[in-house]
């Protein structure tokens, strides 16, 4: 229901950092949940992390466990994706997602996505 716009994205080297941003609009932004996903040319879209409305519960995929960091700051409506020690197989179109429950953010089915941002990482 909230819309949802991305920023932050680019070319990096690896082992380098980004940080992505994904700006919501609407005043009832506090109560939605966020996730990230990233997809790569010819390969499925994947889950990457997510973030519970309160901060109070995270969650990661095995291939950026350690190296991302899911925050949010809900006075600037706003939710953040700290990527840390970036591969190649890193690159990927990234998308931020919100929904009012939790499970469907997980899943991907989510009432709003962001327009996606391109993060290529250099070898």
């Amino acid at each position: 229901q909230v819309q949802l716009v991305e920023s932050g994205g680019g070319l990096v080297q690896a082992g380098g950092s980004l940080r992505l941003s994904c700006a919501a609009s609407g005043r009832t932004f506090s109560s939605y949940h966020m996730g990230w996903f990233r997809q790569a040319p010819g390969k499925e879209r994947e889950f990457v992390a997510v973030i519970s409305w309160s901060g109070g519960s995270t969650d990661y995929a095995d291939s950026v466990r350690g190296r991302f960091t899911t925050s949010r700051d809900n006075a600037k409506k706003t939710g953040y994706l700290q990527m840390n020690s970036l591969k190649p197989e890193d690159t990927a179109v990234y998308y931020c997602a919100a929904d009012e429950i939790f499970r469907r953010v997980v899943d991907g089915r989510v009432s709003s996505w962001g327009q996606g941002t391109q993060v290529t990482v250099s070898s």
